[in-house]
C-alpha cells in the first residue's frame, strides 16, 4: 500500500465534495434565469445539497465503518456522477433540486469514508497531521476554487457545466480508489442503524426548513414555532434512541463528552455557518452591485483561496508545537475580523478596496482552524469509530452551513427589503442587507473563538512534547503502517 496514493485518492474525493458545494455560487443569477427560480427559493440549490449531505452523514459514516470504507467511496461516487449528469440536464427547478439532493446523499458516503481511510491508514502524530493538512487545505481550497471554476464555465459553457463537470472527476476518484486503496475496516457483525439515520435526517431537515420559511413566516409565527418545535422532537428522539443502542449506536454519545471532540464539532459548525453565508452573499455582490461577470467574480475568490492555503500551511507546521487551542482562537478571531472588513462594502466599490483585503485576512484565519479541527476531532478514537468521528465532524461542517445560510440570508432579506421601503435604490438596498449579512458572519466566527477558550482542553507541555517527538518520528518513518488499525486493514 503506498500512503502518498491513497492520499490522493482522498484527497481528490474530498476536493470534489467541496467542489460541488461551491460551485454554483457564482452561477445562481444564472440558474434562476435559465430554470426561472424564484428569487427566495434559489439558496435552495445551495441548501438542498449541504442539508441533505449533513442530515445523511453520521448514517454515511457508520455504513463505512459497517460495510468497508472503500466500498461506501467507490458507491458513493458513482451515485455521484449520476446525479451530477441528471443535474447537467435538468429541464426545470425541480429537477435540478432532486439532482442536487442526490448529490448530497452520495457526498455522505464518500466524505466519511474518505476521512475514515485517511485515519486508518497513517499513523496518530505528525504524519496523520501532514496528512490530515493537506486534507484541510483539499477542503478549504476546494470550496474557494469551485467558486472560481463556476464563474469560468457559467461564462463560457453555460451554467449546466458546474454540474457535468463533475462526472470526469468522479470517474478519475473512482479508478483511483480501486486500484490504490486499502478496503479499510470492515464490522461483519456491526449493524447500521436506519432508525437513528431517518430521526436524525429529518430532525435536522425540518429545522434547517423552519428557519429558511421565515423569509415569509415571522420567528413567532404559528408556523415558524411549529415547524421548530418539531425539529427539536425529532432531534430529541434521535438522543433517545442512540442513549439506549445497546450496541453499535449510529452516535456513540460518549463521543460529545469528551471535550476535544464535543469542542471541535460546536468550533466547526459555527465556523462554517458563517463561512457560508459570507460565500453566498459576497458571490452576489460581485455580479449584482459591481457587475463583474461570472468568470470574472469567480476570479475574485482567488486571494480567499490563497489565504487559506497559507493559513493551513501554517497551522500544520505550528500544532505539534503550540496545539490545538492555541492555534483555534486566534484562527476563528482573524476570519471573524477579515468578515468584519469585509461588512464595509460600498455601493461604488471595487476589488482592490472592498475584497482584495478581507478575502486574504478571512482566508487566512479560516485555513488556519481546518487543521487542528481535524486532529482535534478524530484523535485518540478507537479505528472502529473512525467513521463515526468522520462522519459527525463533517455533519457539523454542513448543517452549521445550511442552518447559518438559511439564519442569516432571512436577516439580509429583511434588511434589504427594509431598505428598499425606507426608498434606497436596489443596489443601495442589496449592498445594505449584504454588509449586514456579512457582519452577522462575522460575529458567529467570535462565537466559534470563543468556543475554543472556553470548551476546548487545554494542551500541557507534555503533549506538546510529545507532539514534536512524534513528528520528528514521523520524518524518518513516514512508511511504517498506520499504528491505530494497520492489522484490520486490508485489500
Amino acid at each position: 500500500m503506498s500512503k502518498g496514493k491513497v492520499l490522493l485518492a482522498v484527497a481528490l474525493a474530498q476536493f470534489l465534495v467541496m467542489l460541488v458545494m461551491s460551485i454554483v455560487n457564482v452561477a445562481l443569477p444564472a440558474i434562476q434565469t435559465g430554470l426561472d427560480f424564484d428569487p427566495a427559493q434559489l439558496q435552495w440549490v445551495v441548501n438542498s445539497y449541504a442539508l441533505t449531505f449533513g442530515g445523511l452523514l453520521m448514517l454515511g459514516g457508520r455504513a463505512a465503518d459497517v460495510f468497508g470504507q472503500r466500498r461506501l467511496l467507490v458507491g458513493g461516487t458513482l451515485l455521484f456522477a449520476v446525479a451530477s449528469l441528471a443535474g447537467g440536464l435538468a429541464q426545470n427547478d425541480v429537477q435540478l433540486l432532486i439532482a442536487r439532493v442526490l448529490q448530497g446523499a452520495s457526498a455522505a458516503a464518500m466524505a466519511p469514508a474518505a476521512l475514515a481511510l485517511l485515519t486508518t491508514t497513517h499513523r496518530e502524530g505528525a504524519e496523520r497531521t501532514r496528512a490530515f493538512g493537506v486534507y484541510a487545505a483539499v477542503s478549504a481550497v476546494g470550496g474557494t476554487f469551485g467558486v472560481l471554476l463556476g464563474g469560468l464555465l457559467t461564462e463560457y459553457l453555460g451554467w449546466r457545466w458546474i454540474m457535468l463537470v463533475n462526472v470526469p472527476l468522479a470517474i478519475v476518484v473512482v479508478g483511483l480508489t480501486m486500484r490504490h486503496v486499502p478496503a479499510g475496516i470492515v464490522g461483519a457483525r456491526r449493524r447500521l442503524d436506519v432508525l437513528g439515520g431517518i430521526l436524525v435526517t429529518l430532525g435536522v431537515g425540518l429545522l434547517v426548513f423552519g428557519v429558511v420559511r421565515t423569509t415569509d413566516h415571522a420567528w413567532t409565527s404559528g408556523t415558524t414555532l411549529g415547524t421548530l418545535a418539531g425539529a427539536v422532537l425529532l432531534i430529541l428522539a434521535f438522543v433517545a434512541v442512540e442513549s439506549r443502542a445497546k450496541s453499535d449506536p449510529l452516535l456513540r454519545l460518549g463521543l460529545l463528552a469528551k471535550r476535544n471532540v464535543g469542542g471541535a464539532n460546536i468550533f466547526m459548525l459555527f465556523l462554517c455557518a458563517g463561512q457560508f453565508a459570507a460565500f453566498y452573499f459576497i458571490a452576489l455582490y460581485l455580479q449584482q452591485v459591481l457587475d463583474m461577470k461570472p468568470a470574472v467574480a469567480g476570479t475574485a475568490f482567488l486571494p480567499f483561496c490563497f489565504g487559506v492555503i497559507a493559513g493551513t500551511v501554517v497551522s500544520t507546521r505550528l500544532v505539534p508545537k503550540l496545539g490545538i487551542k492555541t492555534l483555534l482562537a486566534p484562527g476563528g478571531l482573524i476570519g471573524a475580523a477579515g468578515f468584519g472588513w469585509f461588512a464595509m462594502l460600498d455601493v461604488s466599490g471595487s476589488f482592490a478596496v472592498d475584497v482584495l483585503g478581507p478575502s486574504l485576512m478571512a482566508g487566512f484565519g479560516i485555513g488556519v482552524c481546518f487543521v487542528p479541527l481535524t486532529g482535534a476531532a478524530t484523535g485518540g478514537l478507537p479505528p472502529h469509530e473512525a467513521g463515526m468521528a468522520s462522519a459527525l465532524l463533517n455533519s457539523s461542517r454542513q448543517i452549521g452551513g445550511a442552518i447559518g445560510l438559511a439564519a442569516v440570508v432571512t436577516l439580509q432579506t429583511q434588511r434589504t427589503n427594509s431598505r428598499l421601503a425606507a426608498g434606497d435604490s436596489l443596489k443601495e438596498a442589496m449592498t445594505s442587507g449584504f454588509s449586514f449579512g456579512l457582519a452577522i458572519s462575522g460575529g458567529i466566527l467570535v462565537v466559534a473563538a470563543l468556543t475554543a477558550v472556553f470548551i476546548l482542553p487545554s494542551a500541557s507541555r507534555a503533549d506538546r512534547a510529545a507532539g514534536v517527538a512524534a513528528r520528528g518520528a514521523g520524518d524518518r518513518s513516514d512508511d511504517a503502517p498506520a499504528r491505530a488499525g494497520a492489522t484490520d486493514v486490508r485489500r
